[in-house]
């Protein structure tokens, strides 16, 4: 068990929110989750993408979101990272409502290499990241090269996939 504990591996982490909290912006949401994930014992971060800005998906009458990707090594095992994420959406106001319901931050594992799961509370590689712009395109800046681990498709496919997203870099 020691040994597991020890081991780490590459880790891809979503970022997003839509919802201001009090005077806090959805872009300073998630520049403030990058600085608390930087916290995580068990967790280095490498690399942090841009931040874009992305039409809600499914469409509905929500504001538009932020989205980041930020990849890293973690020697957690895939549910102990998920209860670290969890905890800090908690700190940042998330309140878990309906699926796909206007938040203050999201922070999704897109995909934590070795790793296959699907319980309940986790599936990994994430069963919808391959279909979305505001993932694949912060993805694309944090690890050009990545290739889906259960579809083998390359970023560039997936990317082709999802032309027509609205999606924009912020600040460029």
């Amino acid at each position: 068990m020691a040994e597991e504990q020890n081991h780490t591996r590459s880790v891809l982490i979503a970022i997003g929110a839509n919802l201001p909290l009090g005077e806090c912006s959805a872009l300073k949401s998630c520049e403030q989750a990058v600085q608390a994930l930087r916290c995580v014992p068990g967790l280095e971060l490498e690399v942090v993408s841009r931040w874009y800005e992305s039409a809600p998906v499914p469409p509905s009458g929500q504001p538009v979101y932020v989205n980041g990707v930020v990849r890293g090594v973690t020697s957690l095992p895939p549910l102990a990272l998920l209860d670290q994420l969890q905890a800090i959406e908690t700190h940042q106001g998330r309140v878990r409502s309906v699926p796909n319901a206007a938040r203050t931050l999201d922070l999704d594992i897109i995909a934590m290499e070795g790793v296959h799961l699907d319980t309940p509370r986790l599936c990994l590689p994430h069963p919808r990241a391959h279909e979305r712009a505001f993932v694949l395109r912060p993805l694309h800046d944090v690890w050009p090269g990545w290739v889906h681990p259960l579809t083998h498709h390359s970023l560039e496919q997936m990317l082709r996939a999802v032309q027509g997203q609205e999606i924009r870099v912020i600040g460029e």
